[in-house]
């Protein structure tokens, strides 16, 4: 075996790029492994520890160096693909692919295309204000994916937009649909009367595709950031977001998705919702249990509630909320036979999520069965992990939060990250479950299940090959429309061994159950749909 390690200063390429011409040189012959990524610490412990660069590599490597690096049959081989490498990059300069009009300014391009009202800015957080102030002062709505931009700048920021009465949706907001457009990490769905105004991007996603499997549509979503509602910003988007759904006549019903805000910002936005009569759902996760449906209000405490109420009242019909869409017996059936099979000391869930909001609404659900989890993203900060590397106890990791994130793509496109966690997670003996989701759509990996699958298969025969069973949980966040087909990832999942559920409040609820091997089983109650 051949390794071989290049190191490039002052070489930037954006992650997805780099991410892209990885998966090309991974498929060449003879190849065991290659990665061509930027010297963020944690590209360099990703590719540290996949054996493609040595000790010395690390002291000299930094955020601004690009590295290669290949593990292959032979020298030849090793040669061949940093050729490639660099062939691909070369390219990547010149290239105008699928006739896009290049431009190296916002104001030649909405000079060119004449007619454009909003723009998408994807450029590291220290470009990102500018970027974003330039397309205001052009009259130009901005979805802002980046991340890593100060709260003083998106103060500022959002201070013009209203201002300019602009949408502001950001930063770090990676979805939305605008008269029937995805922008970002958005779903196939179908148009219809329910319009969406989210302080959670993959919130946004799951709600969305609930609300399209009941039969109903979406007129808009709008992403605000997940900051939106802090009481320094105020939910200044959030405000603005919901007045225009209710002067949209395409919108019956309008639906909030957000965790937790400041109360003097959710009292603002409550009684912006009261200055219409089209019903509207509230699901703030983590707030005040509520049940009143005073002033055409209703609560839903789980994404999926949220959108089969959305749907429903769109539809001219009774709201519903469900627990589980199988009945009791398959449930029980399935918690007992994977929690028979673990060793005594197997206790603990490892949940490893792409989605953001997917992962805090999976803490939520699994608090009220197994109890508190600890997180990157945690829901105390008592249960912060002192090191994101080493799970503890009960852990549910967001591996699309920026430190994850940093130098490399979004998991949700780039499925390695996650693929490594999980043979790491599979080695600790106390691990019983792992929990899943699988978000698909546009702008996400083009099989992301198939990646998953694969890794499940190797981590299941490990296991077991050392005695112990390993179970795995998982959802996939998508529809039928979609280019990756929701049922066909459920499918290669399933074929993997993954129990694959209907939504993620399902999965994380059946996923905590299994672990806590059915002890609250007896307690519990749901109705069927």
């Amino acid at each position: 075996m051949v390794k071989k390690s290049i190191i490039k200063e002052n070489a930037y390429y954006d992650s997805v790029t780099l991410m892209l011409i990885s998966s090309e040189v991974n498929a060449m012959e003879g190849v065991e492994n290659a990665a061509v990524m930027m010297g963020t610490d944690q590209n360099k412990d990703l590719m540290y520890d996949s054996g493609l660069i040595d000790d010395k590599d690390l002291e000299h490597i930094n955020a601004n160096h690009m590295v290669i690096g290949v593990l292959a049959q032979s020298e030849e081989i090793a040669d061949q693909v940093i050729e490639k490498v660099n062939m691909s990059l070369d390219q990547k300069k010149t290239s105008t692919a699928g006739g896009a009009v290049r431009t190296k300014t916002a104001s030649s391009a909405v000079n060119k295309l004449g007619t454009a009202n909003m723009t998408i800015i994807s450029v590291p957080g220290r470009f990102a204000k500018n970027e974003a102030m330039r397309a205001m002062d052009l009259g130009l709505n901005v979805l802002l994916f980046s991340d890593n931009v100060s709260l003083e700048e998106e103060i500022e920021l959002k201070k013009v937009a209203v201002e300019k009465q602009l949408l502001l949706m950001g930063p770090d907001c990676g979805t939305a649909i605008i008269n029937g457009v995805s922008l970002g990490f958005a779903n196939k769905v179908a148009r219809g009367h329910v319009g969406i105004v989210a302080a959670a991007g993959t919130g946004l996603q799951e709600a969305s595709v609930i609300v399209d499997r009941y039969g109903a549509g979406i007129s808009q979503a709008l992403g605000t950031g997940g900051r939106d509602l802090k009481k320094e910003v105020g939910g200044m988007m959030m405000l603005m977001g919901i007045e225009a759904l209710i002067e949209d006549d395409e919108t019956k019903v309008i639906l909030i998705v957000s965790k937790p805000a400041a109360k003097e910002v959710m009292d603002q936005v409550i009684d912006k919702l009261m200055e219409t009569s089209k019903p509207k759902v509230l699901c703030i996760l983590g707030g005040e249990r509520q049940t009143s449906k005073e002033n055409g209000v209703y609560y839903a405490e789980t994404l999926e509630d949220a959108g089969i109420i959305a749907a429903r009242l769109s539809q001219g019909k009774e709201d519903i909320t469900t627990y589980f869409s199988k009945d009791k017996s398959e449930i029980e059936s399935i918690v007992y036979n994977e929690s028979a099979k673990f060793k005594s000391n197997q206790n603990y869930l490892r949940g490893l999520y792409a989605g953001g909001t997917l992962t805090y609404e999976s803490m939520l659900v699994a608090r009220d069965i197994i109890g508190e989890t600890y997180s990157n993203t945690p829901l105390k900060s008592s249960l912060l992990l002192t090191d994101v590397k080493n799970s503890v106890k009960n852990t549910v990791l967001d591996m699309g939060d920026d430190e994850f994130t940093n130098g490399r793509p979004h998991p949700m496109i780039d499925t390695r990250l996650r693929v490594e966690r999980i043979k790491k997670e599979v080695m600790d003996e106390e691990v019983a479950v792992i929990l899943l989701d699988c978000v698909i759509g546009y702008g996400a990996n083009e099989d992301p299940a198939g990646d998953l699958a694969k890794v499940v298969k190797e981590a299941k025969n490990l296991a077991q090959n050392e005695g112990r069973h390993i179970s795995f949980v998982a959802s996939v966040c998508g529809t039928e429309k979609d280019i990756q087909v929701r049922m066909a990832q459920e499918n290669k999942l399933k074929e993997a061994g993954v129990i694959v559920m209907d939504s993620n409040a399902q999965a994380a609820r059946l996923a905590a159950l299994i672990v806590n091997r059915g002890a609250m089983l007896e307690s519990l109650s749901w109705e069927v749909n």
